[in-house]
C-alpha cells in the first residue's frame, strides 16, 4: 500500500511545451559531465564519493563534481523532472538489476527449493539492516511497507476502553484510521495535538505532546519526518518525556530512515516502522518493522502464520502467504548503495537540494514554506505554496505544461501547497527550471485555463 491518502498525484498525457524540451536536452548534457563515468551504475558512484576523502559531509554535498556519478546510477527518464520522491523513490540501476536477477533465480527451480534457499539468504539482509540501525537483527521484520509495519503495532498493542492514543494533525491518515477503528471496536480514544506548519521550534513540538498527555494516555504515535510537510520531530525528546510517564511510543519513520543518518538508540522509540522503497531506494513493496524482543510476544501479527513463526519470533510478522522474495533480497544492494554514498553525506546532499530551491523561492513575498529551513527542522523536502494559487491547479500546470511532478497537499487555509521532494539523481539545472516556472506563476499568476479551475477540498 502506498502512502498517498491525503496527497494527489497526476499522470497526464498532455505534451509539455517545446521550450521545456529544449531545456531538458541542454540541462541533461551539462549536468552529466562527471556522470558519464557512471555508466556501470553503483561502482562509479562509490568511486566518486571515495574521491571526496577528507571532505566534510557538508562540503561533499555541495561539490557537483561528485554527484554526476550518483545521478547516472539511476535509470531515470530525463524528459521529466520527478520532484515527488516522498511518495516512493526510483531505485538505482544496480537494485533493479538485482531484482530481475533474483526473479530469474526463483523461476529456475521448484518452489520448495527457492523458498528454502531465499529464506536463508534473507537472513543476511536482516543482519545488514540490523547493522544499519545498530540493533539486534532478530528485532527486525521485513514487511511490505511502513503502513503494514505500523498497523501491525497499532492494531496489536493491548489497549482497553478509555485508554488514549496521542498523535498530531501531521500524522499519516491511514494510521490515524486504525486508531479511529479501535475507538469503535475497543472503546479507546484518539487525541490529536495541533501542530502549526511551520513549527517555530523543537521545543514547541515537544510541548504540543506534553500538553496533550492525560492520565489515560497509554500510547503515542509520532512521525520522525511528517509526510505532509517534511517537518522533523524531536523523537528522542518525545520518547524520553513519554517514558517518564510509562507511555509507549510508536515511531513512524517512513520518511526518515536512510534520509536522516541515525541508529535506533538515537530515537529511543518502543516500536518503529519504515518503507524501504522510500529513501533507502530499495525495491517497491519492501518495508521494515522493529519490535524489541521483550515486546514481541505481546504484539500479535496482522495475520497468523505457521507455529514456528509465533510467540517470540520476529518472523511471525512476515507470514503473509506466498510472495516473491526477489525484492527482499535486493534490499541488500540498496543498503550497499546507501553505504557507498555514506549516510551523513546523503543526508547533507538531500538537505542541500532542498535549500537550493527553497531559499531561492523563499525570497518571493507571496511564497509560503510550510517547514523551517533550519537544518534541525527539515531535511530533503518541504511543502511550498503560492498565495492565491490553488495547489491542484499549480500541480496540474507543472505536470501538463512542464512535466514537473510534485504532490498536492490541501488541508485548508493552514496548509495548501506542493510537496516538493528531490532525490540524489536530481540535478541543479532541473531545480533551476522548477524555480523559474514557480517564479513566473508567482509574478503573473496562473495562465488559462488553470486560473479558472474550481476544486473541492478533500479533508
Amino acid at each position: 500500500m502506498s502512502r498517498h491518502n491525503d496527497i494527489e498525484h497526476v499522470s497526464s498525457t498532455s505534451a509539455p511545451n517545446l521550450g521545456r524540451r529544449r531545456f531538458l536536452k541542454t540541462a541533461g548534457g551539462a549536468a552529466a559531465v562527471s556522470g558519464l563515468l557512471a555508466s556501470t551504475g553503483f561502482p562509479a558512484a562509490e568511486a566518486a564519493v571515495a574521491s571526496a576523502a577528507g571532505m566534510t559531509p557538508f562540503d561533499s554535498a555541495r561539490d557537483e563534481s561528485l554527484w554526476g556519478a550518483a545521478q547516472q546510477a539511476f535509470s531515470m527518464n530525463r524528459s521529466l523532472i520527478n520532484l515527488d520522491n516522498a511518495w516512493t523513490c526510483p531505485s538505482p540501476r544496480v537494485v533493479t538489476e538485482a531484482v530481475v536477477r533474483y526473479i530469474w533465480n526463483q523461476e529456475e527451480v521448484p518452489a520448495q527449493q527457492w523458498i528454502n534457499d531465499f529464506e536463508d539468504r534473507v537472513e543476511t539482509v536482516r543482519i545488514s539492516l540490523g547493522r544499519q540501525l545498530d540493533c539486534d537483527p532478530q528485532e527486525l521484520a521485513i514487511v511490505r511497507n511502513a503502513t503494514e509495519a505500523l498497523k501491525t503495532v497499532l492494531y496489536g498493542v493491548p489497549l482497553k476502553a478509555g485508554d488514549e492514543v496521542l498523535t498530531t494533525n501531521h500524522d499519516y491518515s491511514s494510521l490515524v484510521s486504525v486508531i479511529r477503528h479501535r475507538e469503535i471496536r475497543d472503546g479507546i480514544k484518539l487525541v490529536r495535538a495541533e501542530v502549526p506548519a511551520p513549527a517555530e521550534s523543537m521545543d514547541q513540538l515537544v510541548s504540543a505532546f506534553e500538553e496533550a498527555i492525560t492520565p489515560r494516555t497509554k500510547l503515542i504515535l509520532v512521525s520522525h519526518i511528517a509526510y505532509l510537510t517534511g517537518q522533523i520531530f524531536p523523537v528522542k525528546r518525545i520518547c524520553e518525556m513519554a517514558h517518564q510517564r510509562d507511555i509507549e511510543v510508536v515511531v513512524d519513520a517512513a520518511h526518515s530512515f536512510a534520509h536522516l543518518d541515525y541508529t535506533m538508540s538515537d530515537l529511543q522509540g518502543d516500536y518503529f516502522g519504515t518503507s524501504l522503497h522510500k529513501w533507502m531506494l530499495a525495491p517497491k513493496g519492501t518495508g521494515l518493522l522493529y519490535i524489541p524482543k521483550d515486546k514481541i510476544e505481546k504484539i500479535n501479527p496482522l495475520m497468523s502464520g505457521p507455529s514456528r513463526r509465533r510467540g517470540r519470533s520476529i518472523r511471525k510478522y512476515e507470514s503473509v502467504g506466498t510472495q516473491s522474495m526477489a525484492p527482499m533480497l535486493a534490499i541488500g544492494e540498496a543498503i550497499t548503495f546507501h553505504r557507498a554514498i555514506g549516510g551523513k553525506v546523503k543526508e547533507e546532499r538531500m538537505r542541500y537540494l532542498k535549500l537550493y530551491w527553497a531559499e531561492r523561492l523563499n525570497k518571493l513575498s507571496n511564497i509560503q514554506l510550510y517547514t523551517s529551513l533550519d537544518p534541525e527542522m527539515s531535511c530533503g523536502f518541504t511543502t511550498v505554496g503560492i498565495r492565491g494559487v490553488h495547489p491542484e491547479a499549480l500541480r496540474d500546470y507543472l505536470w501538463e505544461q512542464h512535466y514537473i511532478q510534485t504532490a498536492r497537499i490541501d488541508r485548508g487555509e493552514d496548509l495548501q501547497g506542493l510537496r516538493t521532494s528531490p532525490n540524489l539523481y536530481t540535478t541543479l539545472p532541473e531545480l533551476d527550471y522548477f524555480c523559474e516556472v514557480m517564479e513566473e506563476v508567482a509574478a503573473n499568476g496562473m495562465p488559462e485555463p488553470y486560473r479558472s479551475m474550481t476544486f473541492e477540498r478533500d479533508f
